[in-house]
């Protein structure tokens, strides 16, 4: 076994420049693993500058210096995030509280119903089972109001954290925009010199990088929008609010999106009941997430989906649990990078001995 890790070992590790690319790598992981909390202004803006750099390297290509490149898709991008803001956030809020005021009246709909089941189905002769559904759901009911209550005070502390973000980030993003090459050149001074393979692997994955992140902002708008137009056209309660989930989950590979199928069709069945409209609901819901996986996914990360299915599910595990909302961000990055470094690895051909 000794024999066998040694030569694994050797054949690996022999070139100083794959001892370098992994020593950049661990040093890069426990800096994010220990004090990933003290740098997330930075984490934020970086992937705000990688969403950015495309329209400003536009802008640079028409002949507009730099600078004032930065200055405009700056402002355009806070612009429109300002109108988003304004104008989803008092319409989620909204809603938000609509649905906790509705939660007694679904509360009561669910008793009913649970109540009706031994009519229904006679076989259901065991009236503790009847009984210990409503409890559940009455526990249920009460852990969510809780929640809601801890996230409400939880969100008077973070405005603080809010204000300091709003005035780092963007001063951060404009600087990283702004001195791109120069802040690169300084980076290269402080990595070592057998950095072949190192060089080799940011220069795959940068792009890729920046074309996931492109890509996880349009497919958030896309799927964001096409269900909302959906939710609105069937009438269905708190459309903003679910609309704006189910763009969101689109952040967690396949998990995200079986999540937020449970309160899409609990409020659709709280909505309708067993009705023709819950099941266009649950149709057009299920249109939307084969299209979105089938279609979009492929066309905005052709060379992400070539991972496969289990392998992105444990990225998103294993990242998630290590860096959380980061980990889940860029578990299918991660997940590349990972294969990308293993194939960049030097590997001698050697004779196979049983």
């Amino acid at each position: 076994m000794f024999d066998m890790l040694s030569r694994w070992y050797k054949r690996r590790f022999s070139d100083p420049h794959a001892v370098s690319l992994v020593a950049i790598l661990l040093f890069g992981f426990l800096t994010i693993y220990f004090f990933g909390n003290l740098i997330a202004p930075l984490l934020v803006a970086i992937v705000l500058a990688y969403l950015l750099e495309w329209p400003v390297s536009q802008l640079s290509r028409l002949g507009i210096p730099r600078t004032i490149s930065v200055i405009l898709v700056i402002l355009t991008f806070t612009g429109l995030m300002m109108v988003a803001v304004f104008g989803l956030v008092p319409t989620i809020w909204q809603q938000v509280g609509n649905l906790i005021n509705d939660i007694p009246n679904m509360y009561s709909g669910l008793q009913v119903a649970i109540a009706e089941l031994p009519k229904r189905f006679p076989e259901l002769e065991n009236f503790e089972i009847v009984e210990s559904l409503v409890t559940n759901a009455k526990n249920q009911v009460i852990g969510v109001g809780e929640t809601v209550l801890k996230g409400s005070l939880a969100s008077l502390i973070s405005l603080a954290t809010l204000a300091v973000y709003l005035i780092l980030v963007p001063l951060l993003v404009f600087f990283l925009l702004k001195d791109k090459e120069e802040m690169l050149e300084m980076s290269t001074g402080v990595l070592p010199r057998n950095r072949k393979l190192a060089t080799k692997v940011w220069d795959e994955m940068n792009e890729q990088i920046s074309n996931y992140i492109r890509g996880k902002a349009m497919e958030i708008l896309i799927v964001g929008g096409v269900s909302y137009i959906t939710f609105a056209i069937l009438d269905l309660r708190y459309s903003v609010l679910l609309a704006v989930t189910v763009g969101l989950s689109v952040l967690i590979p396949y998990i995200g999106a079986a999540a937020v199928t449970v309160p899409v069709a609990m409020v659709g069945l709280f909505q309708w009941g067993l009705s023709p409209q819950f099941y266009w609901l649950l149709i057009a819901y299920g249109i939307i997430q084969a299209l979105d996986g089938n279609v979009l996914v492929p066309v905005l990360f052709s060379e992400a989906v070539n991972l496969h299915p289990v392998a992105i599910i444990v990225a998103v595990l294993v990242f998630g649990g290590l860096w959380g909302f980061w980990g889940v961000f860029f578990a299918i990055p991660l997940a590349t990078l990972v294969k990308a470094v293993w194939n960049a690895l030097p590997s001698q051909d050697e004779e196979i001995t049983s």
